[in-house]
């Protein structure tokens, strides 16, 4: 994985599991990862990431924004998804261990026309279809996104 995509998963895993209220605060969260980056690319990796600061009753924090279009996000989600799986009722997704919450939400704010709802563990989600007759569709749909990590 190339340093920008690494920099850029590790970023989404903080915004994701930590309240962050400013830039300087993720710093200092990446370089405990081990990242070790400028403020002005923090910056455009957030802009490039769909990240955005928003006010909150606790204060402000950084979010995914839900109208993120951005491609590289879908390459991030990409590299999360490790199998798509289905039987006659359901689609099941697994995903790196710990990101299945991620990946959920992702396709919850996609909002797409035939998923039900997502139940995310810790590596699977199980996607209910707004009928049984849309799992395929929701299949070749998840598989388009899982692949765009080799893209």
């Amino acid at each position: 994985m190339a340093k920008k995509k690494e920099r850029q998963f590790a970023i989404k895993q903080i915004v994701q599991d930590e309240r962050i209220a400013n830039q300087s605060d993720l710093l200092s969260r990446l370089e405990g990862k081990g990242y070790s980056t400028t403020q002005a690319t923090l910056s455009r990796d957030l802009h490039e990431m769909g990240i955005i600061r928003i006010p909150t009753p606790e204060g402000y924090r950084y979010i995914i924004s839900e109208q993120e279009g951005s491609h590289s996000f879908v390459k991030l989600v990409g590299m999360e998804i490790l199998g798509i799986y289905r039987n006659e009722h359901v689609l099941v997704v697994k995903t790196i261990t710990g990101r299945a919450k991620g990946v959920a939400l992702f396709l919850d704010q996609i909002k797409h026309r035939n998923i039900l709802a997502t139940v995310a563990g810790e590596n699977a989600i199980i996607i209910v279809p707004d009928s049984v007759d849309h799992i395929p569709n929701i299949q070749e749909d998840l598989e388009r996104i899982a692949c765009q990590k080799w893209s």
